[in-house]
């Protein structure tokens, strides 16, 4: 990432994951595109220009879109092609989607452009740099997109609000994109040949939103590493299944990775020395023993979607496609990069490694809540069993949305639908994949909140007893947001509270001692 003033510049084809994250992380930060392409998108936009004045058929240039493919458009209507198919194909509907989301998208189509094979205008690309930065976000409904020919549906709200058409949201007034442009000084653009179908051909939307669930779902799969260890410790579990011996000898990347962390973040408990010695438990049940298999596949599963979703962020995902360069006319050739399986393949692994953290988390709750299985913990862990009932229900819970999460993590890539008359006749549903990712690490977020309550609460009952340092900073952060649980009270402010520690990083940084897997 190279920075200029405050800004982020990208460089189409060479934008690392960790620039990519950068820029959901800051969220307002401007980001400029690497002047280094404007030649190459220059070179593409003439190829255009040509093909338009020759009687040579060429899709969506002179043509019409999908079945209509073999309608000849005369050269004095190129420009209304391109308006009428951004206004046809404002087709979402549903709940806006987020805008982190959009302006995410909306930068990955900066990306896009920028490798100079989409035949637009460099005055495009600095329309959508200037919208970008001014912080004008078009309305973009979440429902609509199957995933091929590109983000379709969505991607044309985008389109529309360049040409002053649809809504848009500027400065948190949701008004029309005209009166939005105009106030933040930017001119609508009308589109030319090309323009148009290179704007909605394109996976940007999925991508964007499996990037933003991605980057979530690693920070949760940290937290799962910090609440594990806790409850380790809560039931007086044994961290003989950490030893470095064994995750070596398997050889997995993240598991010797979570198991080398929960060591760090274990080491010097008190508790776990108590019981070096005497202990008659051979084995912990598989929540606790198997802790590094379980979130070490999930964190390997993360850094395989990761890879994919950078190559993607960086790809030309529309189509036709401009090949061009110095020592040849330039062709204009149709394909299928719009097809967005990679994309729906990642979000289907990033939900099935929520679904999985959550799951091993939730059967640690319902660990420490039994007391055929808790190790000596009170009842629900209260220290009035009976009069009151604890984290009983926060427990149930914790199942319902576990089963909500196995759910929604049933593939989407192996669905399809022939759409547009037979012509698209697979598709990915990858926006469909990567829109219910925000909903699973919200459920996520919750089970570990109440696995990190029902963990320090157990560790309070070890009292004389200590936990680790690295730990109890945790716990501390905990409690100074919510008191111990000592009589029955209204949980669910509890778990929001807990839940907002462990989305605001609170509970990461607390063990910052401890240095935490990198996604990147």
């Amino acid at each position: 990432m190279i920075t200029i003033g405050n800004a982020i510049e990208i460089t189409p084809g060479e934008t690392s994951l960790k620039t990519l994250t950068d820029i959901i992380s800051s969220n307002h930060s401007p980001v400029t595109l690497n002047r280094s392409c404007k030649a190459r998108v220059n070179r593409a936009a003439a190829v255009v220009d040509r093909v338009v004045s020759e009687d040579t058929a060429v899709y969506g240039v002179n043509t019409g879109f999908g079945k209509l493919s073999s309608v000849r458009i005369a050269p004095k209507d190129s420009a209304a092609l391109q308006r009428n198919l951004i206004l046809s194909h404002c087709a979402g509907v549903g709940d806006p989607a987020d805008d982190n989301i959009v302006r995410l998208m909306m930068i990955l189509k900066l990306l896009s452009l920028g490798r100079g094979a989409s035949g637009v205008r460099w005055q495009l690309i600095e329309t959508i740099e200037s919208v970008v930065n001014a912080g004008v976000l078009p309305v973009v409904p979440s429902q609509g997109s199957v995933g091929a020919s590109g983000d379709l549906a969505p991607l044309a709200h985008f389109a529309a609000l360049l040409m002053g058409e649809g809504e848009a949201s500027y400065q948190g007034v949701r008004q029309s994109s005209e009166a939005a442009l105009r106030t933040a000084g930017i001119k609508p653009i009308a589109l030319i040949a090309k323009e148009g179908l290179a704007l909605i051909n394109g996976t940007q939307f999925s991508t964007a939103a499996a990037l933003i669930a991605l980057n979530d779902s690693w920070q949760l799969a940290c937290s799962a590493i910090v609440t594990s260890a806790l409850s380790t410790d809560a039931i007086m579990g044994s961290t003989a299944p950490l030893r470095s011996e064994i995750h070596e000898l398997r050889g997995h990347h993240g598991q010797i990775e979570v198991a080398s962390t929960m060591r760090a973040l274990m080491s010097g408990s008190v508790i776990r020395d108590s019981h070096r010695e005497g202990d008659t438990r051979v084995q912990d049940p598989y929540c606790i023993r198997c802790q590094p298999q379980v979130t070490g596949a999930c964190i390997d599963l993360l850094r395989q979607a990761a890879t994919t979703l950078t190559t993607e962020a960086n790809a030309v995902t529309d189509n036709p496609l401009v090949i061009a360069d110095d020592n040849s006319p330039g062709q204009v050739l149709s394909g299928g990069n719009f097809h967005a399986e990679p994309v729906a393949f990642a979000a289907d692994q990033i939900a099935i490694a929520i679904a999985e953290i959550g799951a091993i988390s939730q059967r640690r709750v319902a660990l420490m809540v039994d007391p055929a299985l808790s190790f000596d913990l009170p009842p629900f862990l209260t220290p009035e069993p009976g009069l009151c009932s604890g984290f009983m229900v926060a427990e149930i819970t914790t199942a319902a949305l576990m089963s909500e999460n196995k759910h929604l993590a049933n593939p989407c890539s192996t669905d399809s639908t022939p759409t547009s008359a037979n012509q698209e006749d697979h598709v990915s549903m990858a926006a469909h994949g990567a829109i219910r990712l925000e909903k699973m690490n919200r459920n996520l977020t919750n089970i570990l909140a109440v696995e990190l309550l029902c963990a320090s609460r157990g560790i309070e009952f070890r009292a004389p007893l200590t936990t680790s340092p690295v730990l109890q900073s945790a716990i501390d952060a905990l409690r100074s947001e919510i008191p111990t649980l000592t009589e029955d009270r209204f949980m669910s402010t509890d778990i929001e509270n807990a839940a907002r520690l462990i989305s605001n990083d609170a509970i990461l940084s607390a063990c910052d001692a401890v240095t935490m897997p990198t996604l990147h």
